[in-house]
């Protein structure tokens, strides 16, 4: 049985299951199959995944040899099998903030962003020279745009408005004197 959730962790759990997409982990999981040349083993995506034996397999595909796979029902050489696979990704170029962490995936607390890690996974590994299918938008190449001195001078003398900023509609000259906001001051006696 679930244990029930209370204040900021409810939150969170609402937050994060509001993120995930089942499309998205549709993708994710014929992704895998498609790559490894064979179907997950459970027909829970999270479930196929916990013990970290098709993340080993995948990364072996993507890089030949890279880490030992090691089937057990300990939750140590699960979660290790898992880690390694994360170091993987890295090692594909994948930002450590598009990966999930070992007990995201574990303990089912963070499905979207192992779904999220599969996805850049499979842009990094391409990108890296990897004969892989790309899921989501591919990544952008780099390019460097090089000036002649020439042309760095000519943009010294260009005034940039931008620079300026809004000034909302203000008049630009300053206000001088008292402003009356009600008229004539009936306290006030006229000086003739």
């Amino acid at each position: 049985m679930a244990t029930r959730k209370f204040g900021i962790d409810r939150e969170i759990a609402a937050k994060l299951a509001a993120k995930y997409d089942p499309l998205r982990e549709e993708e994710a999981r014929e992704w895998i199959e498609q790559v490894i040349e064979e179907p997950l083993p459970c027909p829970g995506f999270q479930e196929s995944l916990k013990d970290g034996v098709i993340l080993c397999k995948l990364i072996n595909v993507l890089i030949p040899g890279f880490v030992k796979v090691k089937a057990s029902r300990m939750p140590f050489v699960q979660m290790e099998n898992i880690a390694k696979f994360l170091e993987g990704c890295e090692k594909l170029g994948c930002p450590k903030h598009d990966l999930f962490q070992t007990i995201d995936l574990y303990e089912n607390k963070n499905p979207g962003q192992v779904v999220d890690a599969i996805f850049s996974l499979s842009r990094h590994a391409a990108k890296s020279g990897c004969e892989v299918p790309i899921l989501g938008p591919k990544l952008a190449d780099k390019r460097e745009v090089e000036f002649t001195e020439e042309q760095m001078n000519a943009g010294k003398h260009v005034i940039n408005t931008f620079q300026f900023g809004y000034n909302g509609g203000a008049r630009p000259e300053p206000r001088s004197g008292r402003r009356e906001i009600g008229g004539i001051d009936p306290g006030r006696t006229a000086v003739v």
